[in-house]
C-alpha cells in the first residue's frame, strides 16, 4: 500500500472515530443542553493545543453481543493540552458512546492519562458524563474504578486534580471526584448520587427527582461535594481557567507570580469595618481591601457560609485565605465549616500556598444537633490541619476570638508564624456577658439590684480581657496594629517567611480525625 493510500486510510479511520456515537446521539446530547466531550476539551484548553491519544482504542467486552458493537474510543477522550501556555492532562467521558459507561479499556485510557499527569507533574482535569459502570463487562468495570481511585489517591498532594461534573456521575463513579481537589458543577446539568431515584422509589417508596437527589445546587449548598457552581458550561470553564491561574502545577513549585496591584479604592477598611462591636459585616470585603486588585476567588461559596475560604494575591504572590464570616451565625465554627476549612488548609499546605487567617468568632456552635453530628471530631480537623501545615501562616484577629475558636483559628499555639490583632480584638475564654455571669454569680445574686451589678461586672470584665493587650503581654500576639496597616504587615510577614523550614518528628504519617 502506498503512502498516499495509507494516509487516506488513516484519515478515514480518524473520521469514523471522531464521530463518537454518531449524529443522532450527538443531536440528543445537544438537545439536553450539553456540549459534546471533544467540544468541552477544546473549550477548556488553549486554542490548537489539544493532542489526543488512544483515539483508536476499542472496548474489550465479549459477552451480550458486545463483540459485535463498535464503541469509538470506548466512550472517553483523553490527551494533553495547555492552559495559559502551561501543560495539562485531560480526559472527557463521551455520553454519546454507550452513555459514557466505563468498561475495562475506557478505564485503561483514563488511568493512562492519569499516570502521564503524575509522571509529568502537571494538573489533571477529568470531565465526568457517564451512566456508570458498563454492566456487560462485569467485574472488569469495577476493577477499572478501583484503579482510578488508587491513582487519585497516589496523585493527591502531588498534582492538582480537578473534576468537572457535566452530566450524570452515579454509583461508584462519584468517589473519583470526591478524591480530587476541586469539583465543578453546572446548574441543571450536573448530577451526582450513589443510588438513583428509581432505586430509592423501589426500596423506600419515595418519589424524588435527580435534581433534588443530587443536582448541582444540592452539592454546592448542602453536601459540600462541589467547590464551584456555574450556570453554564462556559462559565464553568472560565472558573477552571481562573483557578489554575492561582495554584502551582505541582507540589514542587510555587504558584506563578503576577504583577503587584493595589486594592481598589472602593474597598476601604475604615468604611467596611463597623464601629459597633455587635454589628455584622462581610468579611469578603475586608479580604478585598487587602489583596491585589481586590480580586478574591472564593471556594465553596455556597456551602457552610459561616466560614470563607479562597485564593487571592498580595504583592503578586498567591495566598490562601481562611476567615470567619460575621454575617452568618456570627462566624461560629461548626461541623461543616470545620470540614470546609480543614480541607482547604491541607490543599494550600500541600501546594506551597501561604495561609492568611482572619479571625472574628464567638467560638464553636453549641447545641445538641451539633454535638450529635460530631462537632468534636469535625472541629478537631481544623486544629489538626493548622497544626500540621508547614507553609507560612499569618493570623490577624479583627474582633472576637473566644474559647476554642480562638485556638482553632491558627493561633500562636498551633504554630502560626505571625499573629497580629487590631485594637478592636477581644481575646478571652468566653464573651464578657457569659464570663461575668459565671465569675461574679454570687456577688450579682446577693446584690439589691442584680442587673445593675451584672452590667457593672460585664464592663469590668471587658476592660480587663476584651482587648488584645493581655494576649500581647504574654507574647501570644506579636503586635497590635492599625487596621489600615494590615496589607503592608501581611506582605512583610510573607516575605520574611519565604524560606521557612519546619522540622517535625519522623513518622510515616499522622492520623487526622477523619
Amino acid at each position: 500500500m502506498s503512502i498516499r493510500s495509507k494516509s487516506n486510510d488513516l484519515k478515514k479511520r480518524m473520521n469514523n472515530a471522531l464521530q463518537g456515537g454518531g449524529q443522532k446521539a450527538i443531536a440528543k446530547q445537544i438537545a439536553m443542553g450539553k456540549m459534546t466531550a471533544r467540544e468541552r476539551i477544546l473549550a477548556i484548553v488553549d486554542d490548537e493545543s489539544f493532542h489526543e491519544y488512544d483515539l483508536f482504542v476499542e472496548h474489550a467486552g465479549k459477552d451480550f453481543d458486545m463483540d459485535k458493537k463498535t464503541l469509538p474510543g470506548d466512550g472517553v477522550i483523553s490527551g494533553t493540552g495547555t492552559i495559559n501556555g502551561y501543560p495539562v492532562c485531560i480526559f472527557a467521558q463521551d455520553f454519546t458512546v454507550a452513555g459514557g459507561s466505563l468498561g475495562y479499556m475506557h478505564a485503561k485510557k483514563i488511568t493512562k492519562i492519569m499516570n502521564h499527569a503524575l509522571k509529568m507533574k502537571v494538573p489533571l482535569i477529568g470531565i465526568n458524563d457517564s451512566g456508570g459502570a458498563r454492566i456487560q463487562e462485569g467485574v472488569n468495570s469495577l476493577a477499572g474504578y478501583g484503579e482510578i481511585f488508587y491513582l487519585n489517591t497516589l496523585a493527591s498532594g502531588v498534582i492538582p486534580q480537578i473534576s468537572v461534573i457535566l452530566g450524570p456521575c452515579a454509583g461508584g463513579a462519584v468517589y473519583s471526584p470526591a478524591l480530587t481537589d476541586f469539583v465543578f458543577v453546572v446548574d441543571n446539568i450536573s448530577k451526582m448520587f450513589i443510588t438513583g431515584p428509581e432505586v430509592i422509589k423501589t426500596v423506600l417508596g419515595e418519589e424524588i427527582s435527580m435534581e433534588e437527589l443530587g443536582g448541582a445546587r444540592v452539592h454546592a449548598e448542602i453536601t459540600g461535594n462541589a467547590h464551584f457552581f456555574a450556570h453554564s458550561e462556559y462559565e464553568c470553564f472560565s472558573q477552571i481557567n481562573k483557578l489554575l491561574s492561582f495554584i502551582p502545577w505541582n507540589n514542587s513549585k510555587k504558584a506563578e507570580p503576577f504583577e503587584t496591584a493595589s486594592p481598589k479604592r472602593a474597598y476601604s477598611i475604615s468604611n467596611i469595618f463597623p464601629q459597633d462591636p455587635k454589628e455584622p459585616y462581610d468579611i469578603r470585603d475586608i479580604i478585598r481591601s487587602l489583596v491585589d486588585s481586590s480580586d478574591f476567588f472564593e471556594v465553596q461559596e455556597l456551602f457552610a457560609p459561616n466560614i470563607v475560604i479562597g485564593f487571592a494575591r498580595i504583592e503578586g504572590e498567591t495566598v490562601g485565605f481562611v476567615a470567619n464570616q460575621p454575617l452568618v451565625l456570627a462566624g461560629v465554627l461548626d461541623v461543616d465549616s470545620s470540614d470546609k476549612a480543614a480541607r482547604f488548609i491541607r490543599f494550600c499546605d500541600a501546594f506551597n500556598i501561604p495561609l492568611v487567617t482572619l479571625v472574628d468568632l464567638p467560638g464553636y456552635l453549641p447545641g445538641i444537633d451539633q454535638e450529635h453530628a460530631g462537632v468534636i471530631r469535625h472541629g478537631a480537623k481544623i486544629l489538626y490541619a493548622y497544626s500540621e501545615a508547614s507553609v507560612a501562616k499569618i493570623t490577624v484577629i479583627l474582633r472576637k476570638a473566644y474559647g476554642g475558636g480562638y485556638i482553632a483559628m491558627s493561633s500562636r499555639h498551633l504554630r502560626a508564624d505571625f499573629v497580629f490583632a487590631w485594637p478592636t480584638a477581644e481575646i478571652a475564654v468566653m464573651g464578657p456577658e457569659g464570663a461575668a455571669n459565671i465569675i461574679f454569680r454570687a456577688e450579682i445574686n446577693a446584690a439589691e439590684n442584680p442587673e445593675e451589678v451584672r452590667q457593672k461586672k460585664v464592663l469590668e470584665y471587658k476592660e480587663k480581657f476584651a482587648n488584645p493587650y493581655v494576649a500581647a503581654a504574654f507574647g501570644h500576639v506579636d503586635a497590635v496594629i492599625k487596621p489600615t496597616e494590615t496589607r503592608k504587615i501581611i506582605a512583610h510577614s510573607l516575605n520574611v517567611a519565604i524560606n521557612k523550614v519546619v522540622n517535625r518528628p519522623n513518622k510515616k504519617h499522622g492520623i487526622p480525625p477523619f
